[in-house]
């Protein structure tokens, strides 16, 4: 385990949630007292918390047969206020400020939403506030909702480049098998060069979060990718975080590769967000992944889909369907189409914005 000088700390809601769906106030108080003594070792930290809607559905029981989006809604809207309120009590005993900080994945969609929210969070780091972030969900639908929070706690890490990630669930890590079978061990290090490791992992997801380990996995391995080292271990654990620190934590941990560049670490996160696709030649494909780093020119497209703007997300696909990476364009769809295959024209996607799957 690397030595943290910047990380983003994230709880599940099976870490604050009991098992009535209530909250769990002692599990809060003795996490925030253990991010302050993070934070008093000199270390910054950004919380990603769940637990809104344990704490709506505390304040405001609804009946059964009302809508489930709505149900869902009216808790997370009544109980983000209260998660913000009882984190605000609990912080201020140490003499801590807070900020709320509220987003979409819209927000992390456009480069410029995207860079005014990094500079609103270094900006409360260097004023040695501690930022919560949670994910609006009175505003999401589904298709723009994140798989859970852990994409979130990823997102959030990439654009502040961040050094570590910690995933607060309800077990020590990730298992050779069911964590509930006997037979199953902990996986405690996923080299950067370890095999593929997910066909161990449970698909079933927790009670009360969105996503399961599986997404944990996926979100960690393109996290630690990127260069992020990344850890998944149990909140429930009264000492977890002092545990972190002292580097005694029983965990999973990720090994990260070299780092990327901030801009490369949002691209990555891109699959989600593009406007369009972009099919190349086998030409183009070859000079992608060569040592020289090359920008995608008109020449090398094949063809084009989806409406763009100049600023938006690209999926670059070959021949075959095979997606090969992800880059920002640099001009219009319209321009795009005009100038598919053509000789001397401006590169679509510059190389300083351009992010090729799995190639260093």
């Amino acid at each position: 385990m690397l030595n943290s000088k910047l990380l983003v700390i994230k709880v599940g809601s099976n870490v604050l949630t009991q098992e009535n769906g209530l909250p769990d106030l002692i599990r809060m108080e003795k996490l925030t007292d253990q991010i302050q003594q993070l934070i008093n070792s000199g270390k910054k930290v950004v919380l990603v918390s769940s637990g809104a809607v344990a704490f709506g559905r505390q304040a405001n029981p609804l009946p059964g047969k009302l809508n489930p989006v709505f149900k869902k809604q009216i808790w997370a809207s009544t109980g983000q206020i209260r998660l913000i309120y009882h984190y605000q009590n609990l912080f201020e005993k140490h003499g801590q400020a807070v900020a709320q900080i509220l987003v979409t994945k819209e927000d992390f969609r456009d480069r410029k939403h995207f860079l005014n929210m990094k500079n609103c969070v270094q900006a409360l780091l260097s004023q040695g506030i501690l930022p919560i972030i949670n994910e609006n969900d009175t505003v999401t639908i589904t298709e723009l909702m994140f798989t859970d929070n852990d994409e979130l706690a990823s997102l959030a890490a990439a654009m502040i480049n961040a050094d570590t990630i910690m995933l607060l669930t309800n077990v020590d890590g990730i298992y050779t098998g069911n964590p509930s079978d006997p037979d199953s061990k902990l996986i405690e290090k996923i080299a950067s060069s370890m095999p593929e490791v997910s066909n161990y992992i449970s698909a079933s997801k927790s009670s009360f979060g969105r996503g399961g380990m599986l997404t944990k996995y996926a979100m960690a391995k393109k996290s630690a990718d990127l260069g992020i080292q990344v850890i998944i271990a149990n909140g429930k654990r009264d000492s977890v975080l002092n545990e972190f620190a002292d580097k005694t934590l029983r965990c999973t941990w990720f090994e990260p590769k070299k780092a990327k560049q901030g801009v490369k670490k949002w691209l990555a996160h891109g699959t989600e967000y593009y406007k369009g696709e972009i099919i190349i030649n086998e030409g183009a494909k070859a000079s992608l992944h060569s040592e020289v780093i090359r920008s995608l020119l008109p020449i090398g497209i094949l063809d084009l889909s989806g409406e763009f703007s100049k600023g938006d997300i690209l999926l670059i696909k070959d021949e075959k369907g095979h997606k090969i990476g992800l880059g920002r364009a640099e001009y219009s769809s319209k321009l795009a189409r005009e100038r598919v295959g053509e000789k001397n024209q401006k590169a679509l996607i510059h190389y300083n914005y351009l992010y090729i799957f799995d190639h260093d």
